[in-house]
């Protein structure tokens, strides 16, 4: 168990009694429906035994049928071992549960797509590889969630070398999407362009490196990211094989010190961790700097504080603010744009596709406080669906 949820209380049965989260939650939050009738003996006679044994065959015969016959091209498996849950660390398979049901929900709501949470007990990365793979025959997509840095990386790319179904880690390239979307508008807020900004992430992480690479391949001037023990760059002995070749391409400012001392002068904050970052190290950023403090619950700095620091346009992670980074704005859109194409992956064209819409899609709308659009802004989902499907086509990887 995480020191993180170890500090949490413990609520007891009458508090949980009067907590409407816990309301809520009693008795889970999704459930299985029918989508044909079943009322007669005709319909059992077509809905199973014997009618199902003639679709069955076909798709013996005819494997691509799978996607007419049944849900598959409209159902993602949302996969997790519980090993870097929400901000709360390792805690298991089954208190994953909670976040996968929810994590379905917004599949639903927000895109049209059906979502079965998986909670795998099981954290040994060839296990976890090889039980994903042999549960994918059933679903059209793979959504990985809250699974452990370094072990995402791996376990993506190898699950997506072995599966011909969209595989996409969304606390990796969710994260990325979003963010990089309020990055663009965010630089036309203050009158610049992605080329002419600098840089400097909070967080080496699964998120901090998504990010950090799907800005770079976006044009940003230059960018510098930070773990527990500094700046990351090439000089450094104490790096894992993402962190190094993140280090290989970015960072060209060759920065070596401190996260605070690569932040003097820079144009963005981007904060994807726990860490703190002090009044001052904002304060001695360019002018007109942006600010996305993405922390959840507590931002690595708060908005009233950067906002007294200077900062122009600022971001978090948190519903309670403008500017809110949500990655609901992206991957059901995302999902629903692949699947509606028979998409064999996702790739980096189709997730720079996601960005550029989800940031056009309040394009006559920006201003300081609207970089970003709401997560209940009916046009989101279509607009990021639309561009990610032509996107695939673009990049040879649709079947339709």
């Amino acid at each position: 168990m995480t020191a993180f949820l170890e500090d949490q209380p413990v609520v007891s049965t009458e508090s949980r009694d009067d907590d409407p989260a816990f309301a809520l939650h009693r008795g889970g939050k999704i459930e299985i429906s029918l989508s044909v009738p079943l009322e007669t003996r005709d319909d059992l006679s077509l809905a199973y035994t014997p009618g199902v044994a003639r679709v069955c065959t076909a798709i013996a015969e005819e494997p691509d049928l799978i996607y007419d016959y049944t849900w598959m091209s409209r159902t993602v498996a949302v996969v997790t071992d519980g090993t870097a849950v929400l901000g709360l660390g390792d805690i298991g398979a089954k208190a994953a549960l909670p976040v996968m049901e929810g994590k379905a929900m917004l599949f639903k709501h927000f895109g049209g797509v059906d979502a079965v949470p998986i909670c795998l007990d099981v954290t040994d990365t060839d296990e976890l590889i090889e039980t994903v793979v042999r549960l994918a025959p059933a679903f059209g997509g793979i959504n990985l969630e809250d699974i452990s840095a370094p072990r995402c990386f791996e376990v993506e790319r190898r699950v997506q070398e072995r599966l011909d179904i969209p595989v996409f880690h969304d606390d990796q390239h969710g994260t990325a999407i979003v963010t990089l979307a309020a990055l663009r508008n965010a630089a036309k807020v203050t009158g610049r362009t992605l080329a002419d900004l600098r840089v400097v992430v909070s967080g080496a992480g699964a998120a901090g490196i998504a990010v950090s690479k799907m800005i770079l391949e976006a044009g940003i001037g230059d960018l510098a990211i930070a773990d527990s023990k500094g700046i990351v760059h090439l000089d450094r002995t104490d790096l894992n094989d993402e962190k190094r070749m993140f280090a290989g391409i970015s960072n060209k400012a060759a920065f070596t010190g401190s996260f605070n001392d690569a932040l003097a002068g820079a144009d963005v904050l981007i904060g994807l961790s726990a860490g703190k970052v002090p009044f001052e190290a904002v304060q001695s950023m360019a002018p007109d700097s942006i600010v996305f403090a993405m922390a959840n619950p507590d931002p690595e700095v708060h908005p009233d504080d950067a906002r007294r620091a200077g900062a122009r346009v600022i971001a978090t992670g948190r519903s309670d603010f403008p500017n809110q980074i949500n990655n609901v704005l992206a991957f059901p859109g995302v999902f629903r744009g692949a699947m509606e194409v028979r998409a064999r992956c996702v790739t980096e064209g189709m997730k720079q596709a996601a960005a550029v819409a989800l940031a056009d899609v309040i394009a006559d709308e920006l201003s300081e406080d609207c970089v970003i659009p709401s997560c209940f802004d009916p046009r989101v989902a279509p607009a990021v669906a639309a561009a990610v499907a032509d996107a695939a086509r673009r990049d040879g990887v649709a079947r339709l």
